[in-house]
């Protein structure tokens, strides 16, 4: 991003003059948030402002709790600590995913520090839709409740759903392996929670592509496609640095790439999809003959109880379990050959179960991928494990919280702080715009 002059756009237009200070609030946090704390003056230098901008600036930061004052380190020959601005951490955001056999929430301030990173085992296929969306509500008000007691103000959260959404509606259009279809889901959510809250919905694997882009294993990449690694299989591809949604919005959906025409009926209702010969429920059926999609009377598994079993059954040499793991990992370089000539991406970041699988799954995949993919070597492409774990959604649907109030710092409001009491929380206000 360019350096904002404090003395760009007309100095008669209040609404221009209004947009500019926008631009130079969000440009002071975005360089906060990258190079951490700085005094006034080292902001002006770094920044391009003037010092009397910054001040005006900062004191507005300040007012609305986005900003804190700080030490800073000594300058050269200066004893004494100096004084500097710093991120809150009074403001922060929620993300909560939801799968088919689990629910994923994490909670972070504005400086991106994890505070609340939680996965528990859920049934969604046995559930309506109402059932599931009172827990997710009952789930999503805990984690709030958790950031308030902390001392944090949550002013936003984003639900991560494994299928079509309709971002600017809130709708879920379809979403296979949940049995949804065309469900308002930020307007029922939005019900239960706080009415100051800002409240979205995102495809899952868009949500965890980007958290890959900003703090994953392959940060900065601006090519890449993140793949999820759950019963059902999806996509986020970032290009050119830049989450690819496609005209509806509903790009990424890799999982139903048709791979095998005379292959088993996928969730979708199609054949021979992609996620029926790589997701975690065709690995649980190849491992588990007569398990169906894996699932057991009594308590509901989550795919790390899963995961772990399988890794103990490979770490003992089954030779059922290798064949099939070695199996799903060429699965994975055949579609990945598919993603590396339609997109040229320079990594393939696999989450969730393949993430914990990864050692037995790259090298075949690997290999795969460079005998199918036209470019051969010369794509560069190569498969990584994402570090992030099954709460990679829930991360980047906090992170685009975070993010929307890094780009308008005027739609939030907070209260000032009340003296100090037992019990009191700080309470947020988000303006429409």
């Amino acid at each position: 991003m360019g350096r904002p002059r404090a003395g760009a756009g007309s100095a008669h237009d209040p609404t221009d003059r209004l947009a500019l200070r926008r631009v130079n609030l969000t440009h002071l946090l975005r360089h906060l948030r990258t190079n951490g704390p700085h005094s006034r003056v080292a902001l002006a230098a770094t920044t391009g402002l003037s010092k009397a901008t910054v001040s005006s600036l900062v004191d507005e930061l300040l007012a609305r709790r986005l900003v804190r004052d700080v030490d800073v380190r000594p300058s050269d020959g200066d004893r004494r600590p100096g004084r500097g601005i710093a991120l809150s951490p009074d403001v922060g955001a929620v993300g909560v995913e939801i799968n088919v056999d689990y629910l994923a929430v994490y909670g972070s301030d504005l400086a991106g520090r994890t505070v609340i990173e939680q996965r528990v085992g859920f049934d969604a296929t046995h559930s309506d839709v109402g059932r599931s969306l009172d827990d997710l509500t009952r789930v999503a008000r805990h984690c709030l409740a958790e950031l308030g007691g902390r001392g944090i103000t949550p002013v936003g959260l984003t639900v991560a759903v494994p299928g079509l959404v309709d971002v600017a509606r809130g709708v879920v259009v379809l979403a296979p392996n949940l049995g949804w279809r065309d469900v308002p889901l930020t307007a029922r959510l939005a019900r239960g929670l706080p009415r100051s809250l800002w409240v979205g919905v995102d495809n899952d694997a868009n949500l965890a592509a980007v958290a890959e882009y900003h703090s994953g294993v392959a940060a900065g990449t601006d090519h890449l496609v993140y793949i999820t690694g759950a019963v059902g299989v999806g996509g986020g591809v970032i290009v050119a640095g830049r989450l690819l949604r496609g005209a509806d919005g509903f790009g990424g959906e890799v999982g139903h790439l048709p791979v095998d025409p005379g292959g088993d009926r996928c969730g979708c209702g199609r054949l021979g999809c992609w996620e029926t010969k790589v997701g975690l429920a065709a690995l649980i059926r190849r491992v588990s003959p007569g398990a169906g999609d894996g699932r057991r009377p009594g308590p509901v598994l989550g795919p790390q109880e899963r995961v772990t079993e399988i890794s103990h059954r490979l770490a003992t040499g089954d030779p059922i379990v290798a064949e099939a793991v070695a199996d799903i990992g060429r699965w994975l370089g055949h579609g990945g050959a598919i993603l590396g000539n339609l997109f040229n991406p320079r990594v393939i970041v696999l989450g969730g179960y393949f993430a914990e699988l990864a050692d037995h799954l790259i090298p075949p995949a690997q290999a795969t991928l460079a005998r199918l993919a036209v470019a051969g070597p010369a794509a560069r492409c190569h498969f990584v494990a994402s570090h992030l774990g099954f709460t990679a959604a829930a991360r980047g649907g906090a992170g685009v919280m975070i993010e929307r109030v890094i780009d308008d710092p005027t739609a939030v409001t907070l209260e000032a702080r009340p003296p100090r009491s037992r019990g009191t929380r700080p309470a947020a206000r988000a303006e429409a715009g």
